[in-house]
């Protein structure tokens, strides 16, 4: 399925320009309510079934029924910012096609940082046609290229999905500043698309880079802010502060992520679920990171816990009977199963409007 054309003709049927937003629903965004549906969120569109952060991603993640849609984004050499994870692209994920320009020095794109590429040398790469060895279910979508923000909320109004939310992490290398654009630009660009689409009740913005964070809690406060982090990020016990940290140090909350979080003023913690972060409950050495006194205690200071990145059924039966409020996975179908067990809410499955899907 052509999603750029598809986009384009939803954008017409509507009366809208590619880009711009249905009027959007407000979300709950009470941290603690009792009526709070756990909060289902695709990593990057759900790339365990789907190549991910592609168009057709977010849109099996519709159909599939997520509660969040969570995305990266990248800033490009001339500012524009694309819906990707990695800060150098990967020759495992997408692929050169030809160069813009004829003779550009440049040219393979692959292997190099986006912050260091034009938008238009970006968007000439296919991002869609290499599947990763380590998801064997996972779906590819050949020719798709790095969506930018405005696509991806165009996608979802195609879908009529004004419950659906967002969460965006600003990908700062805060640990290698030079290879990624700088916090404030992240930060503006990203701000700049969530105004221009009105969707500041359904964003929430996470990073690891907490100093990002501080900015978007400066420039608008109403926008949700989730802290992003592994044990190892906070530098607990190591001399100085840590440089995700956004200026604190670590130590003087003990060490301890639900102090320091709260003490910024931050809406939710976003940490890994355990170590190693690919292990599972189920295996020898596995250690939770995220327990019931974690959660127990954010909940106390008006703090979500919405740990990372969870595939596999057993710790997401775990997580969820320690009390969090949402998992970020691969898998949203192993997740809704799980949900389903336990007889939790599930999110709604969305189709497109009738005769977008012949495009």
């Amino acid at each position: 399925m052509n999603y750029a054309k598809l986009l384009t003709a939803a954008a017409i049927c509507t009366g809208l320009a590619l880009g711009t937003s249905l009027p959007a629903q407000a979300a709950d965004t009470n941290p603690n309510g009792a009526d709070n549906h756990f909060d289902l969120q695709a990593h990057r569109g759900g790339l365990g079934l789907t190549v991910e952060s592609t168009l057709p991603a977010f849109a099996k993640a519709l159909e599939t029924g997520v509660t969040t849609l969570e995305l990266d984004l990248q800033i490009t050499k001339d500012g524009r910012e694309v819906v990707t994870h990695d800060r150098k692209i990967s020759n495992k994920k997408c692929a050169d096609t030809a160069p813009v320009t004829p003779g550009d020095p440049q040219f393979p794109y692959v292997g190099k940082y986006i912050k260091d590429l034009t938008f238009e040398q970006v968007r000439s790469l296919d991002c869609g046609s290499l599947t990763l060895s380590q998801y064997p279910g996972q779906q590819s979508a050949p020719g798709e290229k790095m969506p930018t923000l405005a696509e991806v909320f165009a996608l979802v109004d195609s879908y009529r999905a004004s419950q659906v939310k967002f969460n965006i992490e600003t990908k700062v290398e805060a640990g290698a500043p030079e290879q990624t654009a700088p916090r404030e630009q992240f930060v503006n660009v990203a701000l700049k698309e969530i105004k221009a689409a009105n969707m500041q009740p359904r964003v929430s913005i996470q990073s690891f880079d907490w100093g990002a964070l501080r900015l978007v809690q400066e420039l608008d406060p109403q926008i949700r802010t989730v802290a992003l982090t592994n044990k190892d990020f906070l530098q607990a016990g190591k001399p100085g502060s840590s440089p995700w940290l956004g200026g604190i140090d670590a130590d003087d909350f003990g060490g301890d992520l639900v102090a320091a979080a709260s003490h910024l003023g931050f809406d939710a913690i976003s940490p890994v679920h355990g170590a190693p972060q690919n292990g599972t409950v189920e295996d020898a050495g596995y250690t939770p990171y995220v327990t019931t006194d974690m959660v127990d205690r954010a909940h106390e200071a008006g703090m979500q816990v919405i740990p990372w990145t969870v595939n596999d059924k057993p710790t997401m039966r775990a997580l969820i009977a320690n009390g969090v409020d949402g998992i970020i996975t691969d898998y949203p179908d192993r997740l809704r199963d799980v949900m389903a067990e336990n007889s939790m809410k599930l999110p709604k499955k969305f189709s497109l409007e009738p005769g977008a899907a012949q495009l």
